[in-house]
């Protein structure tokens, strides 16, 4: 945080060359959570187990065993797939796996439990109406409600990711992530309930199974992922520049755009005469538009990083080459063979973590951050570095 001079917080100096500091840093690591963030995190995880518990109830219900079954093994595809997807987007600074389980959970669960009560409440209000399964009420929940619903509940998880992991939430990579996490779990719900209707109305493995295998699973498995992420990134902004109120205004400019792609998408199959033509010319480029965008973030990501750990290099925490090797990918590449041919992958890759870990905590600091305890982790990773360094020999130069 800046002084009321306006000057940049001091970074603790080490004048030893790097591999052979002598210095000594008085707090050791792991960072701690506080107390509150650790009963939230737990109240969390008991409350989605029981959520799932419950869809997974309603589930074996509606499909029956061996339908849900095959199910199950049809939406794996698809899940996979994303999931290898989001890996590579959060390689960079990779976020807890903790939060990361929470959002999986939260989209598979607690997300799809919302969408099934509002749908619920919708078709008891439309037959009350005389409206169930008329062409205005299937439109309505298909082009309107499913959107705005699905939409709000997504987005939820991720607001509320941010409200308690506010000290490694850093900007719209990571609201990417949870977005993207979020975003699977509810497809691969959705997934079970689409194929497993499909079995059962083929008594099996049918000419609808493998159109919905399809159109779900081939053609569209990231479309809940670009849908979601609109409010991912919104909540990634709202990260850096705001506190847990002015967050929520971010969440609901957000949903603008994640309601609208996601309207659009249902609302295909009541205007567009060629559907494959519409997906090849409209959805496609859409998707590519947002690889682009995603990678452009992730690009700035790494900026971040180079910026930041050069002002370590400054005052002798890192070398100029280290910086290079810690900050470029084909960097990051040549060290990690170099690591694995001398037996240190482990904590080679335990360095990288914490070095990505510093540049981001001293973003936070340079930003007016340190109420979530940013100077607190700076201290704490520094002396990790040092302990990383104890199991190290010097890194190669960078070619």
């Amino acid at each position: 945080m800046t002084d009321p001079s306006g000057s940049v917080p001091s970074i603790a100096t080490n004048a030893n060359p790097v591999f052979e500091q002598s210095g000594q840093v008085s707090i050791t690591r792991p960072i701690r959570r506080s107390t509150a963030t650790v009963v939230l995190a737990s109240l969390g995880f008991v409350v989605l187990s029981i959520v799932i518990l419950l869809v997974a109830w309603y589930l074996l219900v509606v499909l029956g065993p061996m339908a849900l079954l095959v199910a199950l093994l049809l939406a794996t595809v698809p899940l996979v797939g994303v999931l290898l997807f989001i890996r590579w987007i959060d390689r960079w600074e990779p976020e807890p796996r903790g939060a990361l389980l929470f959002a999986l959970l939260w989209g598979a669960g607690a997300s799809v439990l919302i969408a099934l009560i509002f749908s619920g409440v919708t078709q008891h209000y439309e037959a009350l109406a005389g409206l169930a399964g008329s062409g205005v009420a299937t439109f309505f929940e298909t082009v309107v409600q499913a959107p705005i619903i699905e939409e709000f509940a997504k987005g939820l998880g991720i607001l509320l990711i941010l409200w308690v992991m506010r000290r490694t939430f850093d900007g719209p990579v990571d609201g990417v992530v949870y977005a993207a996490m979020i975003a699977v779990g509810f497809a691969f719900t959705e997934n079970l309930q689409y194929f497993g209707l499909a079995i059962n109305k083929d008594g099996g493995l049918g000419g609808d199974v493998a159109r919905t295998f399809l159109l779900r699973a081939i053609l569209s498995p990231f479309a809940h992922v670009m849908f979601t992420a609109c409010t991912g990134v919104l909540l990634g902004l709202a990260a850096r520049r705001t506190g847990r109120l002015g967050a929520i205004g971010y969440f609901v400019l957000g949903l603008v755009p994640a309601v609208l792609l996601h309207s659009f998408w249902n609302s295909a199959e009541y205007w567009a005469t060629d559907w494959f033509r519409y997906y090849f010319m409209v959805q496609v480029p859409l998707f590519l538009l947002a690889i682009a965008g995603i990678t452009r973030l992730r690009r700035h990501e790494q900026r971040l990083t180079h910026a930041r750990l050069s002002e370590y290099a400054a005052v002798g925490w890192f070398t100029g080459s280290e910086v290079n090797l810690l900050t470029t990918t084909a960097g990051r590449r040549q060290a990690t063979r170099w690591a694995a041919r001398h037996g240190l992958g482990r904590p080679y890759r335990r360095f990288v973590r914490d070095a990505t870990q510093l540049a981001f905590t001293r973003e936070r600091l340079m930003t007016g951050r340190d109420g979530i305890g940013a100077s607190l982790d700076e201290a704490v990773i520094l002396a990790s570095i040092v302990e990383d360094r104890r199991g190290l020999t010097a890194l190669p130069p960078m070619h």
